[in-house]
């Protein structure tokens, strides 16, 4: 049972022994250098620093260095340095060399406070909106020292504590990118299977997708709002928009159609194929509903006779099909699919429905594996963000 008692501050509830300070109280900062151009060197001397932007944090920048530098904007790994202007707020620590003007260097006693405490703090997320609200709305947010040392920080009473709450979230930040290169490699593997297990072999026939299907175009009533209804017995109206991130299949919608639409639309059924003839170019979705889709539209029908579902989908997400679509694209602004594209994509496989099932079930046993990955990452990203309210705030104390 937690007997702490708590006192009420500027960053809500926080334990009586803690204490309510500024970052005025406990460090000072200075800002790094804005080196010309003109000064800045592609590759090294034996005195140069790695100039440290922006740019070359985020955007993976080809590295820049200097040899003209003072002590005040040299930080090394042990650091922590905060963007004062443009993206205010980011948090930055383990780099070494000479920083741009954008940063505030934070400079504390160590012997007093614990850096990856402070780090942690700064990058929760209550912290940030103090941070950008202190930054103000202009065009480009600027964060200047004064409001920098008025950022409320809440401490426990000793450095021991500060380490515990700090050790505690690192361990949660280890397990978190542990799962993130296991997905990485699991994601990897998956990609070597589909080249490999889709590579054509002796036996194999050459299909034309359009010759084993039925391909059509969707329609859009127009003006669409005329057509629009928010009563259930709606035929689902299938957007772009209700596609989930990385989906495989389409399974519901946010908006419904009368049924005067039907006639100016497509309708399709379950099981049947889309695919975006502009986003997501060339991208397979499976349908877990019937409905009517708009003319950004093209399915793919009646093709079980000849191709397996989960099959076809991993033959017509590889990149062999990709290349295909962009070699029979090519000469236009903007890469589209139509119809007659997409007739004529060519399609190696087991003449046997049977061995393309046994294919495609090695593939979404790997992806079934991958998802179940996936879903535990976001439940660590959600208990660490916990952890963090809870462990920062003293809500959960760990000594």
């Amino acid at each position: 049972m937690n007997n702490t008692e708590y006192k009420q501050t500027e960053v809500g509830l926080i334990p009586k022994d803690w204490d309510e300070l500024t970052f005025k109280d406990i460090c000072w900062v200075n800002q790094g250098l804005q080196i010309p151009i003109s000064k800045r060197l592609i590759l090294p001397n034996k005195n140069s620093k790695v100039y440290i932007t922006i740019q070359y944090l985020n955007d993976g920048k080809t590295i820049e260095y200097i040899d003209d530098y003072v002590a005040s904007v040299c930080c090394n790994k042990e650091d922590i340095l905060m963007t004062r202007t443009g993206n205010t707020g980011i948090v930055v620590s383990g780099v070494e060399g000479v920083f741009h003007n954008n940063f505030f260097k934070i400079n504390f006693d160590r012997y007093k406070f614990d850096k990856d405490y402070l780090v942690y703090y700064l990058n929760q997320s209550k912290t940030k909106k103090i941070i950008l609200a202190k930054a103000g709305i202009s065009t480009i947010p600027d964060l200047n020292h004064k409001d920098f040392y008025s950022i409320p920080i809440p401490l426990p009473p000793t450095k021991a504590e500060q380490t515990a709450i700090a050790t505690a979230l690192s361990d949660a930040d280890a397990l978190i990118s542990s799962l993130e290169k296991l997905i990485a490699k699991k994601r990897n593997i998956k990609q070597g299977a589909i080249q490999k297990l889709l590579q054509p072999k002796e036996g194999w026939e050459v299909k034309k997708l359009g010759e084993k299907s039925d391909i059509y175009r969707g329609g859009s009533p127009r003006p669409i709002e005329s057509f629009l209804t928010i009563q259930s017995d709606g035929i689902n109206w299938i957007k772009i928009g209700d596609v989930k991130k990385n989906a495989k299949y389409i399974e519901s919608t946010d908006e419904k159609i009368i049924s005067e639409g039907l006639s100016r639309s497509r309708f399709v059924n379950e099981g049947d194929f889309l695919l975006s003839n502009s986003m997501s170019f060339g991208r397979p979705y499976i349908m877990k509903i019937s409905g009517c889709i708009h003319d950004g539209w093209l399915v793919i029908q009646n093709y079980q006779n000849n191709f397996d579902r989960d099959f076809l989908y991993y033959v017509l997400g590889s990149e062999a099909i990709l290349q295909q679509y962009k070699a029979m694209a090519s000469g236009s602004s903007v890469l589209n699919l139509n119809k007659e594209i997409v007739k004529n994509v060519v399609i190696n496989c087991p003449k046997s429905v049977e061995e393309q099932a046994h294919i495609a079930k090695i593939l979404s046993d790997m992806d079934e594996e991958i998802i179940s990955l996936e879903t535990k990452l976001e439940k660590y990203k959600k208990l660490k963000l916990g952890m963090m309210q809870n462990l920062l705030t003293g809500k959960i104390r760990l000594v």
